[in-house]
């Protein structure tokens, strides 16, 4: 499984880079912090595949990097992706490296 890290991430969102982000908490979870990515809660995925594009990198990301490994294999998997980065460590990683200001939960 590909991946980013925290860091690759924000040199992606500085350079304004053509990419999607998808985060597969709850919304309950993204109320508290978000990256400002498209709110694809896990349990929903198979419902909304056509919302993840498969055109441009996608970077999924959830609190530590479980779910989002979770969402990728199944995407991979049953759906063909092949564009798909997980977050390494998850939003929790980009609070400690990233934004010490941002909640953590």
């Amino acid at each position: 499984m590909k991946s980013k890290t925290v860091t690759e991430l924000k040199q992606m969102l500085d350079n304004k880079e053509d990419f999607q982000l998808v985060d597969v908490r709850e919304e309950n979870e993204f109320e508290v912090c978000n990256l400002g990515g498209l709110l694809i809660p896990m349990n929903t995925v198979p419902d909304h595949v056509e919302k993840i594009v498969k055109d441009k990198p996608v970077v999924v990301h959830c609190r530590s990097g479980k779910r989002s490994a979770n969402v990728i294999s199944y995407l991979e998997t049953n759906h063909g992706y092949t564009n798909l980065y997980n977050l390494e460590g998850g939003i929790l990683a980009w609070a400690d490296e990233i934004d010490p200001d941002m909640p953590k939960y």
